[in-house]
Order: structure tokens, then sequence, then C-alpha cells
């Protein structure tokens, strides 16, 4: 089931760090949405996701912990991503620790909050028991209203939290619910991936024309993984910013390995990745690796080279950089590649439309008549070769699928196709139809020999 609705109310959790926000926001969203951990400051940028709260629908957003800190630091960034997240919300949640008592900061954030003039429901998170609730009612003299103790991990007091939420939020305007949405309808899906510190959040920042997630110089800014929208005169895509991925060698904190299969788990659901390179580093051994990984998981690609601006040697630098790509990523032959500044937003005009062309071929079907006259075309060039002293036998293709491209042959002993043929048949279908860069898969089909009995088979 889908919501089609243009605009939906927005209900933002708000607090300092480790009061269990993100604990919060899955136990509403009814499932694992962000990254949780005991190490405080873990949410970063803020992240959202369209829910049902009873029979009302939703954006649900979680937030970075608010601390005052200088604007220049992480924290200072987090904390404008915080405000920026109020300053959309119809409803905030505000979160505060119950077992820890009122600190400072709290009592900082509740003044703040006061002023902004935004329907509040207080929260005393980690209230279990008897003690808990105690523990609630000190803060009252926040002057928000009357707190409401849960406990989000043990999923105690939601009912309360949300029949409150939906008392402040603002007048329902009608939903169309539709079973059956049309895939033009859809947004493309499109994940952002690369090492550490390449320049993800920063080219989703450059394509959004906005500061949504936070950047710096300081390398694996970005925890989890936040989706956004964004909406040109061709249409939307939801941009999913993930974190870098390292070589498995060098994650060892339980953290970065939660981020690290966020960012994997984002690119499984994506239907284009762009990976994003370093232009002044070159192609790593790591980048290849991702790239591998795009391939097997049957998505489209295109490479994005960051930080062309800061080159002298281009021409030389993207020749270097092509002739490792053919190279190494064989299977992606013709893979598309951009070159741009995600800083200065020179050049990032072409990344969309090379995007769309990628995901265009990765939907491509062929007729069977025109695949089937280049197949018998490709079989009398090259005939298929000798295996045990026998001659494989395909007698005919047909695209079982596309996203990606998925193409059955029929024969005799088709599965013993040696894989420098098979590559043959792909490139040329590559060639002939106009299919660079995307994935293609070849599966087999062995015909029965009457002759041979079941059991004997």
């Amino acid at each position: 089931m889908s919501l089609s609705a243009k605009s939906l109310p927005v209900v933002v959790i708000a607090g300092r760090p480790n009061v269990g926000k993100s604990t919060l926001f899955n136990r509403l969203a009814g499932r694992r949405y962000a990254i949780v951990s005991d190490q405080p400051g873990v949410t970063r940028d803020r992240k959202s996701v369209d829910i049902m709260l009873q029979n009302r629908a939703v954006t649900l957003m979680d937030t970075a912990g608010w601390e005052e800190d200088d604007p220049q630091t992480v924290f200072g960034r987090m904390r404008e991503s915080s405000e920026r997240a109020v300053d959309c919300a119809d409803v905030i949640i505000f979160c505060v620790d119950a077992r820890a008592g009122i600190t400072p900061v709290d009592e900082h954030f509740a003044q703040w909050l006061r002023k902004q003039g935004r329907k509040i429901v207080l929260v005393a998170n980690k209230a279990e028991g008897h003690a808990g609730n105690i523990a609630a009612l000190e803060m009252y003299s926040f002057g928000l209203g009357e707190p409401i103790p849960v406990s989000a991990e043990h999923g105690e007091g939601m009912v309360d939290l949300v029949d409150a939420v939906l008392e402040r939020l603002p007048e329902e305007t009608p939903l169309d619910f539709s079973e059956d949405e049309e895939e033009s309808d859809r947004p493309l899906r499109l994940a952002i991936v690369g090492r550490p510190n390449a320049g993800k959040s920063t080219l989703i920042n450059q394509l959004l024309g906005e500061q949504r997630v936070i950047t710096g110089p300081e390398a694996g800014l970005t925890r989890d993984s936040i989706a956004v929208l964004l909406k040109d005169d061709v249409g939307e895509v939801e941009l999913v910013d993930t974190a870098g991925l390292r070589r498995k060698a060098r994650i060892d904190e339980t953290l970065e390995k939660m981020s690290v299969s966020a960012s994997i788990e984002a690119l499984k659901m994506a239907e284009v990745v762009v990976l994003v390179i370093d232009a002044e580093l070159g192609v790593h051994e790591q980048d290849l690796q991702i790239a591998r990984l795009v391939e097997r998981e049957g998505r489209c690609c295109v490479i994005a080279l960051n930080k062309w601006d800061i080159l002298e040697n281009r021409d030389e630098v993207r020749q270097n950089i092509k002739d490792r790509i053919e190279m190494s990523l064989s299977q992606m032959n013709g893979i598309a590649v951009v070159s741009f500044s995600a800083l200065t937003g020179r050049g990032v005009h072409k990344l969309l439309p090379a995007v769309r062309r990628a995901y265009e071929i990765w939907n491509k079907r062929i007729p069977t008549g025109a695949l089937n006259r280049w197949f018998e075309e490709a079989l009398t060039r090259h005939a298929p070769p000798m295996v045990d002293g026998r001659r494989l036998k395909i007698r005919y293709i047909t695209q079982a699928k596309a996203r990606p491209p998925t193409f059955i042959l029929f024969g005799t002993r088709t599965s013993k196709l040696p894989m420098d043929y098979q590559r043959y048949l792909v490139n040329g279908m590559r060639a002939t139809f106009d299919m660079p860069g995307t994935p293609i898969r070849l599966q087999f089909r062995d015909s029965k020999n009457p002759y041979v009995s079941a059991d004997k088979a």
C-alpha cells in the first residue's frame, strides 16, 4: 500500500544526545530504520520516513543530539541540522532521559523550544517501572505540559505517546490510498556510495541546492543512510547518502560495522548507484570492490569523478582512470563516467542525465525477433566451442526480464558454455542493442533427451 499524498504532517523527535531518540524513532516506525548505539552522537543527520500512526499518515523525523557548540565543529553542524528540522515540524516530540534526570542542556533546549511556537509532546524516555514514572514528574518544570513516561526500548507507553501526537496534528487532509502504484509515479531510487571523504554528502547538498546533510573535512561524518527527495523538470529522485565503505580489514568498531551494513542495504534497495571517486586520488582497489558489489547485486552504476576542478593534468588522469575501469570492470563495459566538482557545483548538472540514461538501459527489453536475428549471426561468426570433445548446441535465446537485462539460452549442455564465449555474447549484445555499463545476466535451459529415462537422468 502506498500513500500518494503530496505533503504529510511532520513529527520531529528532538533532544540532547543519547536520550534514546533513534530507538524511539525505530519503535514508532515499526522497524529498524536508524542506527542505534550506546555511544552518544551516533545520529548526525536528520532521517525521515513516512509512517502510519494509527489511522494518520505522517512523516516521522529523527534528529541529531542538540548540543551547544561552535558552528564550525561537527556538533555545531549537527545542532544546525536539528534546528532546521524543528523549523519544518508540525509536532515536536521532546525526548528527555528519565534515568539521568534533567540536565542543563535539557533546560536550555526546552527554553529554546518554547520560543519556536510549535506543538510539543514532552516524553520521559527510559522510564521503566515505578521509579521511572516518579522521575518523569520532575519534567513538569519545563513548562511544556504533562510529561509522558515511555520506554522506547521495551515499547512501554507508546499508546499514550501516539494519542498525544495525534491530538496535536493539524487538521487531516484526504489521502489517496492505492494498492497498485504506477511505476512512473515512484521516484527513481539512487544511492550515492564510495569510500570515506570522497564527497558524497557534498554532492547530495549540491544536487538539492541546500545544506541537507552535514559535511566537513573530517572523514566518516555520515554514519547512517539518509534518504531525501529531489524534484526536477524530469521527475522525482530519492537520493540516499551513505556512510563511506572501507576495506573489511579496517573495520573494527561495532558502530562502523553497522554503518557499513546500512550502506550496503541502501545499495541493494537502489535502482541506480552512483560510485563517487576522489579524482585526485584516482581509482583505488576499494572503489573497484564497491563497483563489483554493485554489479553482483544487479544494479546499474554511474562512476562520478569528484574534485575534478583541482586537477591540472586532467587528460592524463581521465585516461588512467578509464584504462583502470575497462581493465578491472569488464563485466560493466562502457559504464558512464561523469567528472565534476561537488564543492563548486561545476559539472554536477551532467550527473542526473547520466543516471537516467543508465536507468533506461537497465530497464531495456529487446524484441524476441530482433534478439534471435542477432543471435543467429553471432553463432555464425563464432560458433560455440567444443567441450569434452562434443560441440555445444544453442538453439535460441529470449529475454526473461529487465532490471537488469536477463537472457535465457536454450539448447543442449548450455550450462557448460565457457566464460569467454559468454563474454563474447554479452559484449555483442551491448554493442548491437546499445546497452553500455549495465549488468547483463545469462541463464541456461537444457533440452531434455526424450530417450533418457527419468531414473537414468
